[in-house]
């Protein structure tokens, strides 16, 4: 991904790698994160790449002004139930919450409260990355969300280790143009219309708007999760909560904490944890990460200039070696053996299906699905997407979130970061080269914790509130490889208790 002021060649041989290989595996998150990549490089300074320093940039409109009268819309929202899913015992919502009226511009959200004791449960709001790409697709659906989309596009199975036993869980597609997110003027889809700051801005407003439709969560605990780009949503979100918090010299949102993985937190730190992490897993020579690290981060673009001659080299030697894996999960099965969908439902598995995105998109396309989430409203003239097709290119993206982090520390916010450890495009060593940047004190040297007598990945706690984990045997998307462990970590996180050091946890 380049540093911050500059960006390498050997970029370019990675992101047109990653996106072919997640076009044959079918992942159109991790293909719209290296669409994204290969947008910012292209367009140079056209993309804000700086530091994300002053809260006045994160937000634009987002005020208390921005309040719409919410009467009546929560009972309106009720789902009563969706095509082809088995009895539960909690409550679902879905709709639409206006974020700007004169545009209207509105974002659709799916909502499950508790499974039980959702009165005293926590808020936990969840966001997908891309960016473009949608949380109602993949959190909801194939991650950590209540059901899982059968292999005939048309059913629902439980997924038994569903966030919301531990909290009343929102998903929200976000921004413009992703899912069944959309705005009435064609300048909101254009080209770096949508970026971080505008974002921030409008996750805000349709937070408060949100809560003023559903009251009884005004004061209880929120957290925000994510994963992937969300890196970037999640602490911008966080830092525009507390900003409007100290503006108004009140609590508007009860903000308690923060959980993001696998997460684009700092591109210095995420490019070369990504060479590192290759070569260290036997993808990659040592001599390529070496030769990458060292030739291919320069600004000349002069071809016959040695130090790109042996940038080329390394780069066709990357390529060779990493085409016909998942990046985003080394070990996972690179192909789909069968995009189309069965007539009747095969056997399911809590874990990663390759071909789950295919049952995702043909069942969130009926008609009566659609209906009965309250979505489409508008009769949409493309069809939904996991990842949006018409969302304009990204117009800004700090190189940094590290300052935000820090001040979240700085204000007493519960910070947890974690990484599927065989995740190859955001890896556990990105994410350690960014922690290290931080210049943190260690509590709690690194140890493993566990769950059902063995490990399920290994933790570190920092001085000031941070704690990072590792969640063992997972890829990119944590919660759909290893379901039990993300919960549990999940579990531990909202409860403010650290990871389970002893074999006797189950």
């Amino acid at each position: 991904m380049g540093k911050a002021c500059s960006w390498s060649l050997i970029s370019i041989f990675i992101i047109i790698l990653s996106f072919c290989v997640s076009e044959i595996h079918g992942n159109k998150q991790a293909r719209a994160l290296d669409k994204f990549f290969k947008a910012k490089f292209k367009a140079g300074s056209q993309i804000n790449r700086g530091h994300f320093e002053a809260p006045e940039i994160v937000h634009e409109a987002a005020t208390g002004a921005d309040v719409g009268s919410q009467a009546g819309l929560k009972e309106k929202d009720r789902i009563v139930s969706l095509l082809g899913q088995p009895k539960v015992n909690f409550s679902q919502y879905g709709g639409y919450v206006t974020v700007d009226q004169l545009a209207g511009r509105a974002y659709y959200y799916y909502f499950v409260e508790a499974q039980s004791s959702k009165e005293t449960k926590p808020l936990l709001l969840w966001l997908n990355g891309g960016p473009g790409c949608s949380s109602l697709a993949y959190g909801a659906m194939q991650e950590l969300g209540p059901f899982r989309v059968n292999s005939d596009g048309r059913t629902l199975y439980l997924n038994r280790y569903r966030w919301n036993h531990a909290a009343n869980v929102l998903f929200l597609e976000s921004p413009t143009g992703v899912g069944f997110s959309y705005s009435n003027r064609s300048s909101d889809y254009a080209d770096f219309h949508n970026g971080d700051k505008k974002t921030a801005a409008d996750n805000y407003v349709f937070l408060v708007n949100w809560l003023e439709r559903f009251p009884e969560y005004k004061k209880r605990d929120f957290f925000i999760a994510g994963e992937s780009y969300a890196g970037h949503y999640v602490p911008e979100l966080a830092h525009t909560i507390l900003y409007h918090n100290n503006k108004a010299n009140k609590t508007i949102v009860n903000l308690k904490g923060i959980l993001i993985g696998n997460a684009v937190i700092n591109d210095e730190t995420d490019d070369a944890g990504m060479y590192d992490f290759l070569a260290s897993h036997a993808i990659i020579s040592d001599n390529v990460a070496h030769d990458i690290n060292t030739y291919c981060d320069y600004k000349s673009s002069d071809p016959s200039d040695q130090r790109s001659l042996l940038c080329d080299t390394a780069g066709d030697a990357f390529n060779r070696a990493t085409r016909f894996i998942d990046i985003y999960n080394i070990y996972a099965p690179l192909f789909c053996p069968n995009e189309n969908l069965t007539k009747r439902p095969k056997k399911h598995s809590l874990v990663t299906d390759p071909c789950s995105d295919n049952y995702v998109v043909a069942y969130l396309n009926r008609a009566e699905v659609q209906e009965a989430l309250h979505a489409n409203v508008t009769k949409l003239k493309y069809d939904w997407q996991p990842c949006s097709g018409v969302m304009g290119r990204w117009g800004d993206s700090p190189s940094t979130m590290l300052p935000l982090l820090h001040e979240f520390l700085h204000n007493g916010l519960r910070l947890w970061i974690f990484s599927g450890d065989v995740d190859g495009r955001v890896p556990v060593t990105s994410t350690k080269y960014s922690i290290k940047k931080m210049n943190l004190s260690v509590e709690t040297a690194w140890h493993p914790w566990y769950l059902f007598a063995e490990a399920g990945g290994y933790t570190e706690v920092y001085k000031g509130g941070l704690t990072f984990a590792t969640v063992r045997g997972a890829g990119h998307q944590v919660p759909s490889y290893q379901p039990a462990r993300a919960f549990s970590l999940l579990k531990h996180f909202l409860d403010g208790t650290p990871l389970p050091d002893t074999t006797r946890y189950t």
